[in-house]
């Protein structure tokens, strides 16, 4: 909603429409005379990057305050996970055997969504990245179940367009790849990571980083697939080598089913906090 509409000055879409049906004129016509809110030479000059990086972020902010939305449960996971029906479409046989997360995602995701539903669809509103695969899976569940979901899909070379079962006013479109993790996390409720590539790694790190460094509230964070993890990640070579601590591989637990999912989420129990922790030194 314009709140100019609502003030005691002009509307600028009324200003706008008053400039576009001036007399035409060389000083009409040039740049310079363009109202510089609706000159998209201007826009995307590289010094109003700033201003760019802040209508990405009130934008999504300002359209979950209206939709009244609190809180959310973010799934990432892979794009080229198919489902099981799809399975044969697979480009590779691991790809066709992880396709069974894509039922897990979607099975987990119509249960966070009744929860969501009872809440008026405030609290535990699904979140993706809303592309294919286990991002389809979760905006498809969240559907299946009578509510609304959150699609955060970006700009990218090759074409990516919302999956259809995101809400389509919750639908959005990033430029910048940091606005978007911001959005990703800032209401976040639980954190979800299935099987995928480097965006999802890229995520999950992200992530964590946040949480281990104290940048960011301590929640569920779910790991789907531990087989898939631990073959991928040596986390305890991580330990041995003192680049983490033994008590960061308490800031995730491993899932394999929606189930088991839900159940982790209603019994989580954070590992305390660092300065929580007897015995560390304070520095």
């Amino acid at each position: 909603m314009d709140d100019d509409r609502h003030s005691a000055f002009r509307d600028a879409r009324d200003d706008r429409t008053t400039a576009a049906g001036v007399p035409d004129t060389p000083q009409t016509r040039s740049p310079s005379y363009r109202l510089a809110f609706a000159d998209d030479e201007f826009l995307f000059r590289k010094e109003l990057r700033p201003v760019r990086l802040q209508l990405e972020l009130l934008k999504f902010e300002m359209l979950l305050d209206q939709h009244e939305i609190e809180s959310t449960i973010v799934l990432f996971g892979g794009a080229r996970i198919p489902a099981p029906a799809d399975r044969h479409t697979a480009r590779t046989q691991t790809l066709a055997e992880l396709s069974h997360f894509y039922d897990e995602a979607r099975a987990f995701a119509r249960l966070m969504t009744e929860r969501s539903v009872a809440s008026g669809n405030r609290d535990y509103v699904i979140c993706t990245g809303g592309g294919p695969g286990v991002m389809e899976a979760g905006n498809r569940g969240a559907d299946e179940a009578g509510g609304v979901s959150i699609g955060l899909n970006i700009v990218l070379p090759h074409e990516q367009a919302p999956n259809p079962y995101v809400t389509p006013d919750l639908a959005f479109n990033f430029h910048y790849f940091a606005i978007r993790k911001m959005h990703f996390l800032m209401r976040a409720r639980a954190i979800c990571v299935f099987p995928g590539g480097f965006g999802t790694l890229d995520e999950m790190f992200e992530a964590l980083t946040l949480i281990q460094t104290g940048r960011m509230d301590r929640v569920p964070f779910l790991l789907f697939g531990r087989a898939f993890w631990e073959k991928i990640i040596n986390w305890d070579a991580l330990v041995d080598a003192g680049t983490i601590s033994p008590e960061d591989l308490e800031l995730f637990r491993f899932v394999e089913s929606a189930d088991e999912a839900a159940k982790t989420i209603d019994e989580w129990k954070p590992a305390p906090k660092r300065d929580e922790i007897p015995g560390r030194e304070q520095r």
